[in-house]
């Protein structure tokens, strides 16, 4: 995941911090050091990380500081602080048309994920209510109107194209056709090139003077660090972008773009690349960042994922067959493949405060999870309903049949049993002494992921 070791060795310089009672004025610089080295290693810029440890050092040697009952914790919270404005402060929202349409102008180098990325905002825009439509101004690259149809259709966005036409002349038609249409966003895939050139310039200049976006995102890697800042730069300088989308954020980058990139541009990141699908994008969110990469969690984005992407009314039947401990191999698997819509386990895990630290050193392998929903599907649907069917030569069947050991079913039956005794115990207990019902809060959920379970998480693990 992104910031992993830029995380990483913070949390070592905070861990001396915290080992000494009292901060003196040097202690705080020798940790600076340690933040600007680590910074530098995670491909920031050298005078963003320059300017970041002077204004955390300025901060943190003053007397509200060294004088406190807890001087590292409060260390810490200015480094949150400033990391957060580093990024940006606030979170950058998309300046939306008086009269529609939105002009969203979609720019980069090739292969910074432009057309993919037109995909997966048109789709987040479409959930949100809108009606957007995406206009093929790429006439270069082999197959790239193709691609944008292929992306359209996956997100069920109208793909507007006139072959090999001017692209000036194609954003144009592009929008008189979204007003007689209705659409009330227009995004706009553009050409890029491999390396920045006067002619590129030039087109994009133009499509930009004729329909006069209020929107232009440059979207780039951010597995090039700090190439990705020079190019920002670079476009910003000839067209004024509005903001940044900032793609691969769930891969092995550093993080330098994330971090240098407001700073050195001034044009904030709007929106962040999180993985292949068409729904792996979300908003930017500094100060949620911020906490990530300080290893504080990120409870706020985790909620908003579950609830755009779990079943609601999946998760209401969950919670009163617990209620009832009524808890079957169904329930298990409809929960495995909940969790699967969220994403890498890892990555859910890491948004949890507190979490994110433990699972430095742990393998999360996502296979467990379809080696688990293996043995289910192994079981008749007799089985799956009534657990109790599952005897030794029942058991031996589905360990053959889902290419699983003997083990691994004892530990999966053993697991539900515990759910249930836990279910039936918490429902005890939600009785009052005349053996009445108290509204229950707070049911556990997931009881099949890592985290739940007497056993510690899946067969395998």
């Amino acid at each position: 995941m992104a910031f992993e070791g830029l995380s990483d060795k913070l949390s070592r310089a905070f861990k001396k911090l915290r080992n000494k009672g009292k901060l003196s004025e040097a202690d705080v610089k020798e940790a600076m050091r340690e933040v600007r080295l680590a910074l530098l290693e995670a491909d920031v810029n050298f005078r963003v990380a320059k300017n970041f440890t002077n204004k955390v050092t300025e901060r943190a040697v003053g007397a509200d500081v060294m004088e406190s009952l807890t001087p590292a914790q409060m260390v810490i919270k200015i480094v949150n602080e400033e990391l957060t404005n580093l990024m940006g402060g606030e979170t950058a929202r998309i300046e939306y048309a008086s009269h529609p349409p939105t002009v969203i102008m979609l720019c980069g180098l090739q292969g910074s994920g432009k057309t993919t990325h037109a995909g997966k905002l048109s789709k987040m825009l479409k959930e949100q209510g809108h009606r957007p439509m995406l206009v093929a101004c790429d006439i270069y690259r082999p197959a790239a109107i193709e691609q944008l149809k292929v992306v359209g259709a996956k997100a069920n966005v109208p793909v507007f194209e006139m072959g090999k036409e001017n692209p000036v002349k194609i954003a144009k038609e592009a929008i008189k056709h979204a007003k007689d249409y209705g659409n009330d966003i227009v995004i706009l895939d553009t050409a890029g090139r491999l390396h920045i050139d006067e002619e590129l310039m030039n087109e994009l200049k133009k499509i930009k003077a004729e329909v006069q976006p209020q929107e232009i995102l440059l979207v780039i890697d951010s597995m090039t660090g700090q190439d990705a800042v020079n190019v920002a730069n670079s476009f910003n300088d000839l067209l004024d972008i509005t903001g940044v989308i900032l793609t691969k954020l769930d891969g092995d980058t550093r993080g330098g773009a994330a971090l240098s990139v407001k700073a050195v541009t001034g044009k904030p990141i709007k929106f962040a690349g999180v993985g292949e699908k068409l729904e792996d994008i979300e908003a930017f969110h500094p100060d949620r960042m911020a906490s990530r990469i300080l290893g504080m969690g990120d409870v706020l984005t985790l909620i908003e994922e579950a609830e755009n992407k779990l079943d609601k009314k999946k998760a209401e039947q969950m919670a009163e067959k617990m209620l009832h401990n009524k808890m079957d191999f169904n329930d298990l698997l409809d929960q495995f493949e909940q969790i699967k819509k969220m994403g890498p386990l890892k990555g859910i895990l890491s948004k949890i405060p507190g979490v994110g630290k433990q699972l430095e050193n742990v393998d999360i392998d996502d296979r467990q999870i379809d080696w688990t929903q293996a043995l289910i599907l192994s079981m008749t649907p007799e089985e799956r309903e009534n657990p109790s069917l599952l005897n030794l030569s029942r058991k031996k069947r589905i360990a053959e049949g889902s290419g699983r050991s003997l083990e691994e079913v004892n530990r999966l039956v053993k697991q539900l049993e515990q759910m249930q005794k836990m279910m039936k115990k918490l429902k005890n207990q939600g009785k009052n002494s005349k053996g009445k019902k108290k509204k229950m809060k707070n049911l556990p959920g997931l009881g099949g992921a890592p985290w739940g379970g007497g056993n510690g998480g899946f067969p395998g693990m």
